[in-house]
């Protein structure tokens, strides 16, 4: 008989104990979902609670999210998130499994894929590709020692902020539901609950590192990024909201850069498309996998 909810796990990576949810059956063929940036594990449970019974799945919180401990250094580049998802499949002896990620997620999913082909028979990323390139173009302008100095500064000025207390659940839930308007409010106090935690003084702080705040300042070229999608070799789908902030990539020419993949956009939906169209998500997702 299956449990009512996952069961809470952790593991190593780089001396940092990182957190998962496991929602049993292990006997069935593994899916990972992975979440986007200051969001955390439990943003899946709707979409676990549909699969569960013809999926193992496997939840993790990224380091500086949820449950997981936050890096001593304050960093948090896309390659060492890259080695966490790579440490937690080969830990769990996962491969090959279906991923389904969102935003930061998908872009760590993304590029695990292009590593590790033959580790993944399905991947779905939402909205996963990253800043678009008109975007990096914009950035590009700026000269490197600039962007170096700039990156400097935030992170200093993001060591002096203390993270934001909120005096009672519900303010905190007012911002939950101010970020995203689509949430209903069951979906946005289940996502506040699960994203929160209580201080000493009874206030409520969000439970991801502030330093995540600061986008480092130094990634792979963009030609090797590419390079990472066009060695994907599963059956890829990348969704996006037609009223999110992403560009989409099959207009603005990242898709060129896939072998395998296609593109679905959800209208009425933004960048959290998976809460903002349950419904048509989880049928997407039923007929993909």
């Amino acid at each position: 008989m299956a449990s009512a909810g996952p069961t809470s796990n952790s593991f190593i990576s780089q001396r940092l104990k990182l957190h998962y949810v496991d929602w049993g059956n292990p006997d069935a063929p593994p899916l990972l979902l992975l979440h986007g940036g200051r969001d955390h594990c439990r943003n899946w449970d709707w979409v676990a609670e549909k699969l569960r019974d013809r999926y193992h799945i496997i939840a993790p919180d990224l380091r500086g999210h949820g449950d997981s401990a936050w890096s001593p250094d304050g960093n948090y580049a896309m390659d060492i998130f890259v080695y966490d998802l790579a440490q937690l499949i080969h830990q769990l002896d996962l491969g090959p499994l279906s991923i389904v990620a969102h935003s930061m997620g998908g872009n760590i999913a993304l590029r695990y894929t292009g590593l590790y082909p033959e580790n993944v028979c399905k991947l779905v990323a939402i909205e996963g590709l990253g800043p678009s390139p008109k975007v990096i173009g914009e950035r590009a302008k700026t000269g490197y020692p600039e962007r170096f100095r700039k990156w400097i500064e935030d992170k200093r000025q993001a060591a002096g902020r203390t993270p934001r207390r909120y005096a009672t659940l519900e303010d905190a839930l007012a911002r939950m539901m101010d970020e995203n308007a689509y949430l209903t409010e069951a979906q946005a106090r289940h996502l506040t609950i699960h994203g929160i935690s209580r201080n000493e003084d009874g206030t409520w702080s969000w439970k991801f590192d502030n330093y995540l705040n600061v986008w480092p300042a130094f990634d792979m070229p963009q030609d090797d990024i590419a390079a990472l999608w066009g060695a994907i070799t599963c059956p890829t789908l990348l969704l996006y909201g037609a009223n999110s902030w992403a560009s989409n990539p099959e207009r603005d020419g990242r898709l060129q850069h896939f072998k395998t993949a296609k593109v679905i956009e959800f209208e009425n939906a933004g960048h959290w498309l998976h809460h903002d169209q349950f419904d048509r998500f989880m049928s997407t997702l039923y007929e993909f996998l």
